[in-house]
């Protein structure tokens, strides 16, 4: 997992990318693939297994990549709005100043994935499984991670408000360097969960509500 994102022309495999030969179609395979600028909404791509290849620029609009793989991959500048990528399996990839809003990717795997300078609005997590994902410098706003298995997860520069943790098992998740925490529902799950003493003081009131226990001077 890389701790900074890469540009196009750094990746290994960079020289060898070539133009896909044909639409994104169900079940293909894609290997040392350049998708750039690409139009993929409404597209049905579902199992679909991507390796070593990139995407610069595309639009996932509304389109529908249930349980393909992605192993390798980078993602840059794109869109992923109302994107189907539920049962999706991610290994080594990179996700660079992208969106994903409203984008499904509950009962997912992702190994050593890495989001910089992504806004994730309303993303669904549930039931999926993280290990060793990055969010740097990214905003999340109404994410749900309700259900989830996160295991050495970090959200360095982030903003985070509207956390959905309801259920989650946590195992070395860190949010001290995170530069705001709001967490909706789900505080009964925080266990594994490390925080700052800012971000403790931040969400007593949360903390004292979720647990019934009254303030008061």
């Amino acid at each position: 997992m890389v701790s900074e994102p890469r540009d196009l022309e750094d990746l290994p495999y960079a020289r060898h990318l070539s133009a896909p030969e044909g639409p994104l179609a169900p079940g293909e395979d894609y290997d040392v693939v350049l998708f750039e600028n690409s139009d993929f909404t409404g597209t049905r791509g579902g199992s679909a297994r991507f390796t070593e290849s990139a995407f610069t620029g595309v639009a996932f609009g509304d389109c529908q990549l249930r349980r393909s793989r992605f192993n390798d991959v980078w993602i840059a500048g794109s869109q992923l709005i109302d994107t189907d990528l539920a049962g999706t399996q991610w290994l080594d990839v990179e996700i660079v100043t992208s969106v994903l809003a409203g984008t499904a990717l509950y009962d997912s795997t992702l190994n050593r994935v890495s989001f910089f300078g992504c806004k994730l609005v309303g993303a669904n997590f549930r039931n999926a499984t993280l290990r060793g994902v990055t969010f740097v410098n990214c905003t999340l706003r109404d994410v749900d991670f309700a259900d989830a298995t996160l295991t050495d997860v970090t959200f360095p520069g982030s903003t985070i408000t509207s956390l959905y943790f309801d259920n989650a098992k946590a195992d070395n998740v860190d949010l001290r360097e995170a530069s705001e925490v709001d967490i909706h529902s789900g505080y009964d799950s925080l266990k594994g969960v490390t925080i700052s003493d800012a971000q403790l003081l931040a969400l007593a009131p949360a903390f004292a509500h979720a647990l019934g226990v009254t303030i008061a001077d």
